[in-house]
């Protein structure tokens, strides 16, 4: 789905004024006010109350708003951000997949193999010389090397299977960059 960002027209009784629309949904009536809607994006646990006293409305527009980016499919879900060391699955490795074939049964097959496996937290299909990269969370060597031998290898179609490592995360988030959201501060 596009996301849009843009300035309207907003006319009232006391005139007219410039506004931003997030997706078509009017949120903000300036750059600071919209920089605080799209902060919902970095704090899910933002309450409603918050978010409402941040952007200047009353906790029920607020939330209409937060609904009707719902429903658009801007907001696709709300989640809580888990530690992996905390919990104990400290190494974190990009395997590079290779088929045998790279026809439509091929893939299908390999996407919903891969799918079923809790280890790994993100595949995409890639242009290159591989296939698919896929990000895959584990605690150690053993549990990577149980993952590829077990779980990996005995998918049908892979001809070639490369890990790298990650050393360090230098930097990992989740809050997307928004089209425009730098240009709408800065005027």
């Amino acid at each position: 789905m596009c996301f849009r960002i843009e300035r309207v027209r907003c006319e009232s009784a006391a005139g007219t004024a410039s506004a931003f629309s997030i997706h078509g949904i009017l949120c903000c009536w300036t750059p600071p006010i919209c920089a605080s809607w799209l902060s919902c994006s970095t704090d899910g646990a933002l309450s409603n109350v918050e978010l409402a006293r941040r952007v200047h409305l009353s906790p029920s527009p607020c939330l209409a708003r937060v609904k009707a980016l719902q429903a658009a499919g801007v907001i696709a879900r709300h989640v809580a951000l888990l530690d992996a060391a905390a919990l104990g699955l400290g190494l974190n490795v990009f395997i590079s997949i290779s088929l045998k074939a790279q026809n439509k049964a091929s893939l299908a097959e390999f996407e919903a193999r891969i799918a079923e496996h809790d280890e790994v937290m993100e595949c995409y299909l890639m242009t290159g010389d591989s296939d698919y990269l896929v990000r895959v969370v584990v605690a150690d060597i053993g549990a990577l090397e149980k993952f590829i031998l077990e779980q990996l290898t005995p998918i049908p179609g892979i001809e070639k299977i490369r890990s790298s490592f990650a050393l360090k995360q230098v930097r990992y988030k989740t809050a997307l960059p928004l089209p425009g959201h730098r240009t709408l501060r800065n005027e």
